[in-house]
């Protein structure tokens, strides 16, 4: 049995905010481009809606950082308490 001790807050939060920004960015962008060509011919009552979802990848990698950043200083502060959580692991030989 291995125990997961504590997250490196900071190198967590890094790594999942890039992972929902990559997820997000992939389909937000292409729709905001479309949707900002789209607003342009139609003459759109809201003309940055497609300009907003280029932006919002960033946006939501900033606030999915803050809340990884926080929920792993918190793991981190209740495994000291309790023990961390329990992880059964298997060495695979190919």
């Amino acid at each position: 049995m291995k125990r997961i001790k504590r997250f490196n807050v900071w190198q967590t939060a890094k790594v999942v905010a890039l992972m929902y920004f990559l997820i997000i960015a992939i389909f937000m962008i292409p729709l905001g481009l479309i949707g900002s060509i789209a607003g342009g011919l139609f003459d759109s009552a809201f003309p940055f809606g497609g300009i907003m979802l280029i932006f919002l990848p960033f946006v939501y990698g900033v606030i999915i950082f803050l809340i990884t950043a926080l929920g792993c200083a918190l793991y981190n502060l209740v495994s000291g308490w309790v023990g961390g959580i329990e992880v059964e692991v298997e060495v695979v030989e190919e």
